[in-house]
C-alpha cells in the first residue's frame, strides 16, 4: 500500500461531521406554581450563568410573558401561572438576543451602554452589535 492509498483510507475513516462540543449550557429553570403565581427558584443562578444583570432578564421576561414580576432573594415571582416550558423558551430567546454573539456564536459577550444605546460587545471576536432596549 502506498502513501496516498493509506492517506485516503484514513480520510475515509474520519467522521463527516464531528460532534460539536459546547461549553455553554443554559440552565433549566426550576419552576413552581404557588397559587396564582409562578416561582423560578434558581433565577439568580440563571442570571449568574448568563453573566447578565437580574433586572435586565426580569424586564425581558415581564415584557415577553406580559406579567408583573418581583425578585425576592434568589427567586423570581411572576404574577400569573406560566408553564416551565414557556419560561425556558423565553430564557432561550433572551440568550439568542442578548448573550450569544451573532458573528462567532460564542457566549463571551457583555452589554454596554453608549450614548443612550445598548450594544452587545463580544469579548472573543471583538464584534459590537446594537441590541434593542427593554
Amino acid at each position: 500500500m502506498n502513501y496516498e492509498d493509506a492517506l485516503n483510507r484514513a480520510y475515509d475513516k474520519i467522521p463527516k461531521k464531528l460532534k460539536e462540543q459546547t461549553r455553554f449550557n443554559i440552565r433549566e429553570a426550576v419552576v413552581r406554581i404557588e397559587g396564582n403565581k409562578t416561582m423560578i427558584a434558581n433565577f439568580s443562578q440563571i442570571c449568574s450563568d448568563l453573566r447578565r444583570d437580574s433586572q435586565h432578564l426580569l424586564k425581558f421576561l415581564q415584557r415577553e410573558l406580559a406579567t408583573p414580576g418581583e425578585i425576592k432573594g434568589k427567586a423570581l415571582f411572576l404574577g400569573t401561572r406560566i408553564s416551565a416550558s414557556r419560561i425556558n423558551q423565553k430564557i432561550k430567546e433572551y440568550v439568542d438576543a442578548f448573550v450569544i454573539c451573532p458573528d462567532c456564536k460564542r457566549p463571551d459577550t457583555e452589554l454596554v451602554k453608549e450614548k443612550g444605546f445598548m450594544f452587545m460587545k463580544c469579548l472573543a471576536c471583538g464584534a459590537k452589535r446594537p441590541v434593542k432596549n427593554i
